[in-house]
């Protein structure tokens, strides 16, 4: 990957760590509201045991992201615990040495505008190919060894998550508003990304559709089709990809794509309906 590719990448990760870490410390954590994933176990813990929520985040997530190396990509992995890394710094920056006041201390108005500021900071990192949590590395583990599905095991983390905050406050008004503020993160994060619904159809065509596979299947799931036809003018053999991926996914699609076929062509469309499990 080029220089300049690299630093629009590190320049997302940086403005998008600033916006979550103050999401998380102006909105979050004044009123005892949690988002998801690994992300929402830092926070837990430290209104648990009162420690640092940065690090506490560097030493939740960084081991996970390690450990999932092979499921991402090294250059992938390293942009994301540089992501962690800065996240974690800015929120005890903000928290401990500036002491930022809470912007609102209204609940209904802190999980809107907290989830607001997380999913703008998410989309920027992501968009920025790198992740800001480990939650995902636990989901493919668990997916990989069983046929239970990643995003089922995502969504029951958030809600041991969202069930923890309950528990401990003994509050459930709290863990229902943490529920608002993950589904309005995960709806930021949507439209800042591709400003539309939360999956697309992607038809690539290259000279190298088995190594493309392979990666594919590897970072981003098993589901997808070959499709062969051949070109309109000279009559060609022609192989292409035919899938449908996450928006999240795109920018590490994307970067794939690059990485093994800089002459490949890509198309990403709308999925305005999906029926049946071929996607």
């Amino acid at each position: 990957m080029s220089v300049s590719a690299e630093f629009k990448n590190y320049s997302f990760i940086m403005i998008g760590s600033l916006f979550l870490a103050y999401g998380v410390v102006a909105l979050f954590i004044p009123n005892a509201l949690v988002t998801g994933g690994t992300s929402g176990m830092a926070i837990l813990g430290h209104y648990m045991f009162k420690l640092p929520v940065g690090m506490l985040m560097v030493a939740i997530n960084v081991p996970l992201l390690l450990l999932g190396t092979k499921y991402f990509g090294k250059h992938f992995t390293f942009r994301s615990i540089i992501a962690i890394g800065f996240i974690s710094v800015c929120i005890d920056f903000m928290g401990e040495v500036l002491h930022v006041h809470a912007l609102s201390h209204d609940v209904i108005l802190a999980s809107i505008f907290g989830g607001i500021s997380v999913g703008i900071g998410l989309g920027l990192v992501l968009s920025g190919n790198a992740s800001a949590g480990g939650s995902t590395i636990i989901a493919k583990i668990v997916a990989a060894k069983t046929n239970i599905k990643a995003s089922t095991v995502m969504m029951f983390i958030d809600v041991l998550v969202i069930i923890a905050i309950g528990v401990l406050f003994g509050n459930v008004d709290l863990a229902m508003w943490s529920l608002v503020s993950i589904y309005i993160t995960a709806k930021s994060i949507d439209m800042f990304l591709t400003r539309g619904p939360s999956k697309k159809v992607v038809h690539i065509v290259s000279t190298k559709i088995e190594e493309l596979s392979e990666q594919i299947v590897l970072h981003l799931g098993k589901f997808g089709t070959i499709v062969q036809g051949d070109g309109i003018f000279a009559h060609e053999n022609k192989r292409m990809i035919f899938l449908v991926v996450e928006n999240s996914k795109v920018p590490r699609l994307k970067e794939l794509i690059q990485g093994i076929d800089k002459d490949a062509f890509m198309v990403v469309m709308e999925a305005s309906e999906l029926l049946g499990r071929g996607h």
